[in-house]
């Protein structure tokens, strides 16, 4: 396949979308989303800067970590990290986001586009607290398409039964950065990481 295709010929190199594809999207959080979101611990975020570079980035916390407000908002707790925030800039300066919630054990996944506002007033990220701590700001999405997508993805990566929990062999974080980085090293950073991961999560 020839690269540089335009909106008309991607179509008519994949045909048109079978009629269930279509009619699977909704505007709104219905019973089955809200239950799918409630069982979710983890989430993928994907946003664009106002140039449309492109992000994607891991959300994850207890199940049910992302509030749904109501059948057409959703409350996303953005907890400490690196400072990097390229999501909240990205939104910041384009408003359109879109989730992918998954939950282990299940094939099927959960797609959310919206536009997304930051949220910092404590009274609105008090709700969204854990282990005694509020989030640092709070993505509000404003939900205009819902759908499930199917599970071909998952079964063919074996995602959820891969490996069992064992971790493949392959360098730590901290290796990573002392070859990535000038002057970093490894055991120093991988302590730090590690103290990040037990004491510093919210």
């Amino acid at each position: 396949m020839s690269e540089g295709l335009d909106h008309a010929a991607v179509r008519a190199h994949y045909g048109a979308p079978t009629e269930r594809s279509q009619a699977k999207q909704l505007d709104r959080i219905d019973r089955h989303a809200r239950a799918f979101i409630a069982l979710s611990p983890f989430c993928v975020v994907a946003s664009a800067d106002a140039a449309g570079r492109c992000d994607a980035t891991p959300r994850g916390d207890a199940p049910g970590f992302v509030a749904v407000a109501d059948t057409r908002t959703l409350l996303l707790p953005d907890r400490p990290g690196n400072r990097r925030v390229d999501t909240m800039l990205n939104v910041a300066e384009n408003p359109w986001i879109g989730l992918l919630f998954l939950v282990p054990g299940i094939q099927e996944t959960l797609r959310v586009n919206g536009r997304a506002e930051i949220v910092t007033d404590p009274d609105a990220l008090a709700p969204l607290a854990a282990q005694g701590k509020l989030p640092c700001a709070v993505l509000r999405v404003r939900v205009e398409e819902v759908f499930f997508h199917c599970g071909k993805a998952v079964i063919r990566s074996d995602l959820w039964t891969r490996g069992a929990g064992r971790r493949p062999d392959f360098p730590t974080l901290g290796q990573i950065f002392a070859d990535q980085i000038a002057g970093a090293d490894a055991a120093e950073t991988d302590r730090s990481i590690e103290d990040g991961y037990r004491n510093r999560l919210y």
